[in-house]
């Protein structure tokens, strides 16, 4: 596994990369921007929420391999419980296989939540993407499955968090 850390602090990036080597075994590098030609499909990225909202572009694609600091890991606390939150998130990585897109949303998949998102029923989705009503439903219920979203209201935030849809597009 290759780590990437990507913070606007230093010093929290020299820390971080001295709790990954010091308590996995993992070697960490600290870079000033990402990097497309760094990028396989075992790099894991740390990065902070600056960051990541510059680089929309390249995060959202690698959104599994991503761990944006403050959201997804707290660097405040004494450094035990640092070293657990980061022994859960590096277990949970562990555990993903790589070739496992499971929890991936499929391109129809992706124009089913996003017409969700913007508060179209299952009927005018079915009209839209001419499809059937009943394979809407099954797309929704696999949306559902893989992202254990069950409300229209959080599979908007989740339109919106991961770029599928922007606030504009929700007011009509």
């Amino acid at each position: 596994m290759t780590v990437i850390l990507l913070t606007d602090d230093t010093l929290q990036g020299i820390g971080l990369r001295y709790l990954l080597r010091q308590y996995f075994d993992i070697d960490a590098t600290i870079a000033t921007s990402a990097d497309e030609s760094a990028d396989t499909p075992s790099t894991l990225y740390f990065v902070s929420p600056q960051r990541f909202a510059a680089s929309l572009d390249f995060f959202i694609p690698r959104r599994s391999r991503t761990i944006i600091t403050g959201e997804n890991l707290r660097l405040d606390g004494s450094e035990s419980v640092i070293v657990e939150r980061l022994d859960s998130i590096v277990k949970n990585i562990e555990q993903r296989c790589p070739d496992n897109e499971s929890a991936e949303l499929s391109q129809r998949e992706i124009e089913v939540l996003s017409l969700v998102a913007r508060g179209l029923i299952n009927k005018e989705i079915a009209d839209k993407l001419n499809i059937s009503f009943n394979t809407v439903l099954s797309h929704r219920k696999n949306i559902t499955a893989k992202l254990g979203i069950k409300s229209v209201s959080g599979l908007s935030v989740y339109a919106i968090m991961n770029g599928y849809i922007s606030e504009s597009d929700l007011q009509r």
